[in-house]
């Protein structure tokens, strides 16, 4: 009977400083990873019931940064914008009018360029004290913003349109409280286009 043979070739050092580089390469690419998701989104937390019934108080906001970097935000789109009379404060409305458009309120009703829009996603209709007659011609780089709860909504029928440079980024995601996640674009109009 033969003995197992020891293999008499001493094991490879383990060096401290390889360890230690290897940990902090870890920690470097987990902060990096970090800045870049924190550089191209944000998260919002809903306050108040402007947008109602499709987001209500304290909900909390997946925000893209990158979208509107890739493209033009389109009708429909729910997005988070510095409001122009303190852009220390952020609003979410979704856009109605895009640059170049000409909005209209008429008898409670919104129309842009002269067509009525099909709004499912609003909480009740319009009162006439709340959308008053009025017609907005929107720039180059403007954009007409309503909230969804328009009796109960600050938008631009009151301040007026949203320069681009105040847009944050497109909410896609509601991610809290838990039961109340959803995609975004399956919010009120499922299948969005521009119109």
């Amino acid at each position: 009977m033969q003995e197992p043979s020891h293999d008499t070739r001493p094991r490879p050092p383990i060096h401290r400083s390889g360890v230690l580089r290897e940990i902090l390469n870890t920690l470097i690419l987990v902060v990096a990873i970090y800045g870049l998701v924190n550089l191209s989104s944000a998260r919002y937390m809903v306050q108040g019931k402007s947008m109602y019934p499709n987001f209500d108080d304290n909900q909390v906001l997946y925000v893209s940064r990158v979208n509107y970097l890739l493209w033009q935000p389109e009708r429909r789109d729910i997005v988070v914008f510095h409001f122009p009379g303190n852009p220390e404060e952020d609003y979410i409305k979704r856009v109605i009018g895009l640059p170049g458009d000409t909005v209209e309120i008429q008898d409670a009703q919104v129309y842009v360029n002269s067509l009525e829009l099909d709004e499912p996603y609003i909480n009740e209709p319009c009162l006439p004290d709340r959308c008053q007659d009025n017609t907005w011609q929107l720039g180059a780089d403007e954009y007409f913003m309503m909230g969804d709860n328009r009796n109960h909504s600050s938008d631009s029928r009151f301040f007026g349109p949203v320069k681009r440079s105040f847009i944050v980024g497109e909410v896609l995601v509601r991610y809290w409280p838990p039961q109340a996640w959803a995609i975004v674009t399956q919010i009120g109009f499922p299948g969005k286009t521009t119109q």
